[in-house]
């Protein structure tokens, strides 16, 4: 790999890492919304559209962890 794919490749590696951190944070202010929650709230619509939100953020978190890995493992080679 020549040295402008590579640098390419660092600058994505670098804004992955950014993204992952940046949905983390949301994952967690939106776990905590839902957590602060009255417990009778936490089972209505809205309650569940919060949890299930902070569900498929937590999975996003996951895929750009996958892709980041990825980067990072051609980096290294």
């Amino acid at each position: 790999m020549n040295k402008q794919r590579r640098k390419a490749l660092q600058d994505i590696s670098n804004r992955l890492d950014e993204i992952r951190s940046d949905l983390s944070d949301v994952v967690t202010e939106e776990q905590d919304a839902f957590d602060n929650l009255p417990e009778g709230l936490q089972y209505s619509e809205k309650g569940e559209a919060i949890e299930e939100s902070a569900q498929e953020l937590e999975s996003a978190v996951d895929e750009v962890a996958i892709a980041f890995d990825a980067v990072q493992g051609i980096l290294n080679r």
